[in-house]
């Protein structure tokens, strides 16, 4: 599917004209070309708030940024952070608002096929669609773009009943209304036979942990305890069926625990977490293991410690495809934990941007022979850990962040290594990038790295930008300087690339649709 080899397409990664801006902390940075800030926008981003951004302002940015960008490069991106970085909602706003700049050929079709990989999808596509057209007239949906309905047709032809049932819910666009707009054509027999059931609204329902669930909680009991031992039954049961899915099995672990199941079901359930196999089919981004994990640390149950090592477990497992460096190749991993970085992901989640970039740097942590690791903030401070328990370091590092301040005074990770004049081959700093001192000196991150070149001539930089901000706090044109944005392991597969002299773009660019 890739060839990182395709050179045809290059990006210059920063405009001609003078490009210095003032960021956030109003500090000295850099501006991007639209191409590089609108990977690194959608890549950080659930659109929801953020520390310096709301999430109606990150939708205008984005809006603003597919304008200038060619819209091939928008269509590999919508599939690049669907398909590599499983997110949901961004491909959706990458493919609509592409469908408004492109005509004439069938790049909107073939981008709205490869980014729906679910049912529901069909529904979020047009949703957003009727939102960013201002669609406020009786037929929200009507006139709808060509190439969009033909991609969504040939979407209603890849899901079974099951899969719409399950995700057939009322929402703004529902499934039926989809169907009446999109007016696919059926491949069989089979197909139309599933077809007339969404129109008629007679779909079979579907066998899920919720439905069987909520079936339970409908149930009239005599005592708490006829009521306890029933949902204990019933997650039994679904454990035994095999068809309660990883996400979530993981989201459940509390609830499997309080039910009290028995300690074969409970080894059962670490079993599943931590088969390599189910791990890769899975596609959990590094962060929901985390959240697992604090969930059940939190527990006072007899299973916390056994569930924690599947956990453990399956992070290893989930660490495996990252391509590491051996013993030649010395790596210093420096983890932003400021207070801009200490902001949840979402207005529902507990797991912060900070949390995000100690996982991935801990994931790299465990890929490295020859390599230290610390967080920055008002300080830097080298923590060194082992790196068999990827998310016990993540947590040691959480207990401590108190101890470095919470400025982002990045260029101290530069400044200790020249002062001890330590030569390295990578530094890796997992940030906002949202740099200043707030020290009062007179150094800057920037300045920081020249001198260090100086000594260390053959050193790479490799900026994780976990925010998407739009800035950044050096000219990466030049002296090494790479950045890479996004919350997946996948960031991972991308520094491979830069490995092979392929930028992040050209990486992008290389996906076939």
């Amino acid at each position: 599917m890739f060839n990182l080899k395709v050179t045809e397409m290059k990006f210059n990664y920063f405009k001609r004209e003078k490009n210095e801006v003032i960021n956030y902390e109003g500090a000295k940075a850099y501006s991007m070309t639209p191409e590089m800030e609108l990977y690194s926008a959608v890549v950080t981003s659930g659109l929801n708030d953020v520390t310096y951004e709301k999430e109606n302002d990150r939708l205008k940015r984005v809006q603003n940024l597919i304008q200038k960008c060619d819209p091939q490069f928008i269509a590999k991106l919508a599939v690049y952070v669907r398909t590599q970085m499983y997110m949901r909602s961004v491909p959706m706003v990458l493919t609509v608002e592409l469908a408004k700049i492109n005509s004439g050929n069938n790049l909107v079709n073939k981008t709205v096929q490869k980014v729906i990989q679910r049912a529901d999808e069909i529904t979020e596509l047009l949703a957003y669609y009727q939102m960013a057209n201002n669609r406020t007239e009786t037929k929200k949906l009507n006139r709808l773009s060509k190439q969009i309905q033909k991609g969504l047709a040939d979407s209603f032809n890849r899901f079974d009943e099951y899969q719409f049932a399950k995700y057939n819910r009322q929402g703004e666009v529902k499934l039926r209304d989809a169907l009446f707009l999109v007016h696919p054509k059926a491949k069989d027999e089979a197909q139309q036979v599933i077809f007339n059931k969404i129109a008629d609204n007679n779909l079979a329902v579907p066998y899920t942990w919720e439905t069987e669930l909520s079936q339970v909680g409908q149930h009239s009991f005599i005592n708490d305890a006829e009521k306890k031992q029933a949902f204990k039954q019933k997650w039994e049961e679904l454990i035994d069926s095999n068809r309660v899915g990883y996400m979530a099995m993981m989201r459940n672990l509390r609830n499997i625990i309080e039910a009290e199941v028995s300690f074969q079901h409970i080894e059962k359930v670490c079993q599943y977490l931590s088969n390599e196999k189910a791990v890769a089919n899975s596609k959990q981004l590094p962060f929901r293991f985390l959240a697992a994990y604090r969930e059940i640390k939190a527990l006072k149950s007899r299973y916390t410690t056994m569930i924690l090592d599947a956990l453990e477990d399956a992070v290893m497992y989930s660490a495996q495809n990252i391509k590491g460096f051996d013993g030649n190749t010395s790596v210093v991993i420096a983890c932003d934990v400021s207070g801009s970085m200490q902001q949840p992901i979402s207005k529902n989640s507990k797991v912060l941007l900070y949390d995000i970039g100690l996982m991935l740097g801990m994931l790299m942590h465990s890929r490295c022979k020859n390599v230290i690791s610390g967080m920055f903030g008002d300080t830097w401070k080298v923590i060194n850990m082992s790196k068999r328990n990827i998310l016990a370091n993540v947590q040691e590092f959480y207990r401590r962040e108190g101890e470095v301040g919470y400025s982002t005074n990045g260029y101290l990770v530069i400044e200790d290594l020249i002062k001890r004049k330590e030569i390295v081959d990578k530094v890796m700093l997992f940030t906002d990038v949202q740099m200043w001192n707030s020290n009062g000196t007179a150094y800057s991150f920037e300045n920081s790295w020249k001198r260090y070149k100086t000594i260390a001539p053959n050193v790479k930089l490799y900026l994780f930008d976990l925010a998407g901000y739009g800035q950044v706090p050096l000219d990466i044109k030049n002296n090494d300087v790479h950045l890479i944005a996004g919350w997946s392991d996948k960031v991972f597969d991308i520094l491979h690339a830069l490995e092979n002299k392929t930028s992040a773009l050209q990486y992008i660019n290389s996906i076939e649709l």
